[in-house]
C-alpha cells in the first residue's frame, strides 16, 4: 500500500539533495577565492570611505552657520496647568533658564 510507495519513493527523494547538481549557488556561485577578494575589495572602499566621510562631516560641521532666532510665537509652549514639579519644563529648570517663581 502507501508504505511500499512511501519507501520507494523516499531514497529518491532523499539522493535528489546530493551531488554537485543539487548544490545551490548563491550570490552568484562565486568560487571561495572570488568570494574572498570581493570582501577584501569592500573592506579596502571601507577604509577610505569612512575616514573621508567623517573628514566631510567635521570641515562641514566646523563652517561657520547662523541659527534662526527663536520666535517666540503665542502658539508655543501653551500650558493650561503647571507641571507636577512647577511652571516650568524639565529642560529648561535643568539648565537654568528658568526659575519657579
Amino acid at each position: 500500500g502507501m508504505q511500499a510507495v512511501g519507501r520507494a519513493v523516499l531514497p529518491r527523494v532523499a539522493r535528489a539533495g546530493r551531488g554537485p547538481a543539487a548544490r545551490r549557488g548563491m550570490s552568484g556561485a562565486a568560487s571561495y577565492e572570488e568570494e574572498v577578494a570581493e570582501m577584501n575589495k569592500w573592506r579596502v572602499i571601507s577604509y577610505i570611505a569612512v575616514p573621508a566621510s567623517l573628514a566631510l562631516m567635521a570641515y562641514n560641521l566646523s563652517k561657520h552657520h547662523e541659527h534662526k532666532e527663536n520666535v517666540p510665537y503665542p502658539y508655543m509652549n501653551i500650558r493650561n496647568k503647571e507641571f507636577p514639579w512647577g511652571k516650568c519644563n524639565l529642560f529648561d529648570k535643568f539648565s537654568g533658564r528658568c526659575t519657579d517663581n
